[in-house]
């Protein structure tokens, strides 16, 4: 029986064998396509990390240094020009913890780049006209260096909208399996079906 079935699932159409790309084989074991995915993430995530770092210290002439977080933080601030919320960056950005915004968002005053204003209870966030520039740099950096290595045919922006719904969707896959994971800590056992190490 394969053991990637669950019981009572329809039987998976056979496929033509071919090499599989994993860090983990011990974790392939159960699903290798998944471990093939989540290659894949980790791959994309160090590469696209590198390159929001790198394109923004060439945004910045090299006269400043940004973490991945603080671009992309940075970024959403100035999105549409509407102030913002941490609560509406850590939503959007899938950040769950707000102390992770909180300092990104210090250190991008501290640097002039973005700015706070208190309506009322709660505290906005809005780029300065420095961070404007910068994000506007930024973004002549991309229209330079990377977006011509993409063809912007109609079959590739379909290929590439239809990875980011894949992403989205399996974004809330990994966030459901993180909560029962927190829940099963403390349970005897830990989760259900869990097996030893090996």
């Amino acid at each position: 029986m394969d053991p990637r079935r669950k019981q009572g699932a329809p039987r998976r159409k056979a496929v033509a064998a071919r090499p599989l790309f994993v860090t983990s084989s011990h974790l392939a074991v159960s699903y290798p396509e998944l471990s093939e995915f989540e290659f894949g993430l980790i791959v994309a995530w160090h590469a696209f990390e590198r390159w929001a770092r790198r394109c923004m210290a060439a945004a910045a002439g090299g006269k400043q240094e940004m973490a991945s977080v603080d671009v992309l933080v940075l970024h959403h601030v100035h999105h549409r020009r509407a102030a913002k919320r941490i609560a509406d960056v850590c939503f959007v950005l899938n950040i769950e913890d707000t102390h992770v915004v909180s300092y990104s968002l210090k250190k991008l005053s501290a640097a002039g780049l973005v700015r706070s204003e208190r309506r009322g209870k709660e505290v906005f966030f809005s780029t300065t006209p420095a961070g404007a520039h910068l994000c506007a740099r930024y973004k002549k950096v991309r229209d330079a260096c990377l977006v011509p290595g993409f063809t912007k045919s109609d079959d590739e922006a379909a290929r590439l909208s239809a990875i980011a719904q894949v992403l989205r969707g399996q974004a809330g896959t990994y966030d459901q399996a993180s909560r029962v994971a927190t829940v099963s800590l403390g349970e005897a056992g830990g989760p259900a079906g869990a097996a030893g190490d090996d």
